[in-house]
């Protein structure tokens, strides 16, 4: 029989949902889900029970919700992993837990929710690693279309080391899915090294809420109070880094390269908001540097409507990722109206959002594993007689004309289409 391809019935499988967000997976993850329930589609989600908590089941904000209980593997695994996995030592309890959480998801989708009360699902949108086998399964079990939404990999992550099993486990989803959606060209280019089917990928870009990120929306009172907290004064320049406190990143580079930036524009400060297990290393780094009045570090989870007004409040966004799938944060720069430094080089989907020159220019990128072109970046921003405001607008015009979700989601439901029959 053929299915109404303009109401489809869709099961997401993602680790990260509300109210558990750690990063873009889980922003995705709610916005995309969003839309499609908007698109009168209905929509399922398969996600983290944190805590094993007794509720099970709800609705959030109208999208069915199932966080089944999961079972602690730990010592089960043990007894048959392999030596790398063993290493893991304490840390194997995730891994135990991703595949606990996949297999008593799958099973709640297969054996209660079709099998026991008769329902039907088109096609299956698992996320990452982190939700790819409970796609299999079900894609096994039911026969239905297995989409593997890659928003980044092993190999990318660890900077070419990682867990060989998760590379495995990544490398075996892109052959059982029917479709590989991914978030940016230079990611395309990185799993076609990795050896996905090439004939199976398709690129979709991620988005951002522009009505929630408008720089119209914060008062400048806001802006003020949160400059002062810092001690930034109204003749200061604000640099600000958002995002995890790992190598990726490029927050060390970034850190070595504000020696640079302050020989000529000393009144200038940086803003660094995020967790990692680099905070007392650039602590230290900035300390010995000498610039550590300079640097302010503010380590510690903060709510979106705070974040929003980091970036309202700051001058110039620098995000000087050495990898970077796609990476919201600089869409979330962008809409905010924001001149953005990207890092460029390697898979880096940030180049695919700022346009570096010509009219449309809305950021600068740079070469993120050198210290001195970082610096050459933000210098190029500071040294405009408005600071690059003009940039910063031409960025929300490029949010507005092709980042947001209702785009997103369309784009995503339109690849789905192709692989239902």
């Amino acid at each position: 029989m053929r299915r109404d391809k303009n109401n489809l019935k869709i099961a997401h499988f993602s680790w990260e949902y509300p109210p558990v967000i750690y990063g873009g997976l889980g922003t995705f993850a709610t916005e995309i889900t969003q839309k499609q329930k908007f698109f009168g589609n209905e929509v399922t989600v398969f996600t983290l029970n944190e805590g094993n908590a007794h509720k099970t089941s709800e609705k959030w904000n109208d999208i069915e919700v199932y966080r089944p209980k999961t079972l602690d593997l730990t010592d089960t695994f043990r007894l048959f992993v392999d030596p790398g996995l063993k290493a893991w030592g304490d840390n194997l309890k995730f891994f135990a837990d991703v595949v606990s959480y996949n297999t008593m998801s799958a099973s709640h989708l297969v054996n209660l929710l079709v099998r026991k009360e008769g329902r039907s699902f088109d096609i299956v949108d698992a996320h990452d690693w982190l939700g790819i086998m409970g796609g299999m399964i079900v894609k096994k079990e039911l026969g239905i279309p297995l989409v593997f939404h890659v928003h980044s990999t092993e190999v990318g992550r660890s900077v070419g080391r990682g867990s060989h099993a998760i590379k495995d486990i990544e490398f075996e989803g892109g052959q059982a899915a029917d479709c590989v959606i991914t978030v940016s060209y230079a990611m395309k280019d990185e799993l076609q090294k990795l050896g996905f089917p090439h004939d199976k990928i398709r690129v979709c870009w991620n988005g951002v809420d522009s009505d929630k990120y408008d720089p119209k929306k914060v008062s400048n009172e806001e802006k003020k109070q949160l400059r002062n907290r810092y001690g930034i004064n109204d003749n200061e320049t604000m640099l600000f880094f958002v995002g995890r406190l790992v190598t990726v990143k490029g927050i060390d580079t970034l850190v070595k390269a504000m020696p640079n930036v302050l020989s000529e524009f000393p009144n200038t400060k940086l803003v660094v908001l995020g967790i990692g297990d680099m905070e007392w290393g650039l602590k230290s780094l900035a300390e010995n540097l000498g610039i550590k009045d300079k640097i302010i570090f503010r380590n510690e989870f903060i709510s979106e409507e705070e974040r929003i007004i980091h970036y309202a409040a700051s001058d110039c966004v620098v995000l000087p990722s050495i990898y970077e799938p796609f990476g919201i944060v600089c869409t979330e720069s962008m809409s905010m109206a924001k001149p953005t430094v990207v890092g460029a080089s390697g898979t880096n989907g940030f180049r695919e959002q700022i346009i570096p020159s010509g009219k449309d220019q809305c950021g600068i990128h740079v070469n993120a594993f050198d210290a001195d072109d970082i610096a050459w970046g933000i210098k190029q921003v500071l040294q405009l007689d408005d600071k690059g405001v003009k940039m910063g607008k031409k960025a929300r015009k490029r949010v507005l004309d092709t980042f947001g979700w209702e785009s997103v989601a369309k784009r995503t439901l339109d690849i789905y289409k192709e692989f239902i029959l």
